[in-house]
């Protein structure tokens, strides 16, 4: 059966698209002072209420080295997509390679996956719990979650800006 994509070809499509979405711009090293330990979260486009990433406790890394340890499922192929869907109160609907999901405070969630996610990327949008309805307005970041391989930090803000809970779908491409 004749290939019309190579894996290349797709790899290089993902790039465009993610330095598209990224606005593509070239960025300057400064040397930059110390923050305070208030500041050294999640950056975000507009100040928020929110300060950054939760610590991650021991019995959430426990949790996290737990799935690792469980093994990847038999569906997981390297470069393939992960991907989970969470309601707006941090509970997991369903997913592919998702193993958990937790809500830390407004707009605040953790995502788990069964694999490292070293090296990936992560493309989240606000989406409906349900399979039929427009989701509500807002914007969502997605960063590694910090002290966790196999975790993904999630942030939901309304359309002003104020941290705000949100369904949202998120997708975890892995090299």
């Amino acid at each position: 059966m004749a290939r019309f994509i190579s894996g290349r070809a797709v790899a290089v499509t993902f790039g465009v698209l993610a330095l598209t979405l990224a606005g593509g711009g070239f960025a300057a090293a400064q040397a930059t002072t110390a923050k305070p330990v208030a500041q050294t979260g999640q950056p975000g486009a507009r100040p928020v209420a929110s300060v950054g990433q939760p610590t991650v406790t021991p019995a959430e890394a426990a949790q996290a080295k737990a799935a690792l340890r469980e093994g990847v499922s038999p569906s997981f192929v390297a470069g393939s997509t992960s991907f989970a869907a969470v309601s707006s109160a941090g509970v997991l609907l369903r997913g592919r390679d998702s193993v958990s999901a937790t809500r830390y405070g407004p707009g605040q969630y953790q995502v788990i996956f069964n694999h490292s996610l070293v090296r990936g990327g992560y493309v989240a949008n606000i989406g409906d719990a349900a399979d039929c309805c427009v989701p509500p307005t807002g914007e969502v970041s997605v960063a590694p979650r910090l002290g966790t391989p196999n975790g993904v930090f999630v942030q939901t803000v309304d359309s002003t800006g104020a941290p705000s809970d949100r369904p949202f779908h998120l997708a975890v491409f892995t090299p």
